[in-house]
């Protein structure tokens, strides 16, 4: 038999220990669960059905599908890319993108630092009222509200102008009018909802800095410029890659809306053109194509936008 020393001194078996990542999940395994609920419904509904793109390079049709149809290789890229419409198409969405971040990114941004300042309570309390519910209308809604008031004999605005002598204005045919009409209405609809992020991370600046401005002797302008600026920035930053990120993702639901044969020359953009080609005309291998080329854009400006903000600013979204 062996002696206590003896079996003292075998060695023993390492017991497996679990890993940090596992402790974390078991402690609080009710956090996990509730995250768990988007993840599922973000890979169910955005990343599994990633496969169709391969529709794009094929000649599909219905009967044969996906896997089934003929390969056909960049055939609908060259056919987009061959259009006489391509350069219509893609200038009309740059132009309506970088025109819309161009007038609705900065105005958020003063409303903010405008409320930030108010101490009036009940007057600010107002205004992000008046301002944050307009982001709850449809853009059904919204177009029609436009229609109404644009319209060229019974229309409020048009009414105005011939009552101060001047001629009716057809606001919803005329192809110059039709970007400030979109962009603008989008920015009123969305400036007070695009805000409330701005006031967060104000609220969350330091108070003691402004009262050691103060006994400086700095101005509100000084003290916005050198402290309430600075201290949002980061979230400037990051809300600046990711709308220049979706520069090209413009939604056709509003453009269809106010779109008509008389606007089509500016209001054409990408969103409609798929929307039109893939469900109107039922020519999805192209609409599928144009659709996946909009997409590598967006994701190419998404790279270079992050690389440049971490090459001039600590702040990134990787």
């Amino acid at each position: 038999m062996q002696t206590q020393a003896q079996i003292s001194s075998l060695p023993k078996k390492e017991t497996k220990k679990p890993s940090p990542f596992w402790k974390q999940v078991k402690k609080h395994w009710q956090l996990y669960i509730v995250f768990a609920v988007p993840l599922a419904f973000l890979i169910c509904f955005s990343y599994i059905p990633m496969y169709g793109i391969i529709i794009a390079f094929k000649d599909f049709t219905a009967t044969q599908g996906i896997f089934g149809s003929p390969w056909a290789g960049m055939k609908y890229f060259n056919q987009f890319f061959n259009s006489y419409q391509f350069v219509r198409l893609l200038s009309n969405t740059l132009i309506l993108s970088v025109y819309g971040l161009i007038a609705g990114f900065p105005i958020p941004i003063l409303l903010a630092l405008s409320l930030n300042e108010c101490k009036n309570v009940r007057f600010k309390k107002a205004v992000q009222m008046v301002t944050y519910a307009p982001y709850f209308i449809s853009t059904v809604v919204l177009v029609s509200i436009m229609s109404l008031m644009l319209a060229p004999r019974t229309g409020l605005v048009n009414h105005l102008i011939t009552a101060l002598g001047g001629t009716e204005i057809n606001f919803m045919g005329e192809p110059t009018l039709f970007r400030h009409l979109y962009v603008w209405s989008g920015v009123w609809q969305s400036m007070g909802f695009s805000s409330v992020i701005y006031i967060a991370a104000l609220a969350g600046i330091d108070p003691t800095l402004h009262e050691a401005a103060v006994i400086d002797g700095a101005s509100k302008i000084k003290r916005i410029w050198h402290i309430d600026l600075p201290g949002i920035a980061p979230t400037i930053i990051i809300n600046l890659i990711l709308n220049t990120g979706s520069i090209m993702s413009i939604g056709y639901e509003k453009v269809l809306l106010m779109q008509n044969s008389l606007n089509m020359s500016k209001s054409d953009i990408i969103a409609t053109y798929v929307y039109r080609i893939g469900l109107e005309d039922r020519q999805y291998s192209l609409s599928t194509a144009v659709n996946l080329f909009n997409s590598v854009i967006n994701c190419i400006l998404l790279v270079v936008v992050n690389q440049i903000a971490r090459k001039f600013s600590e702040t990134s979204l990787w």
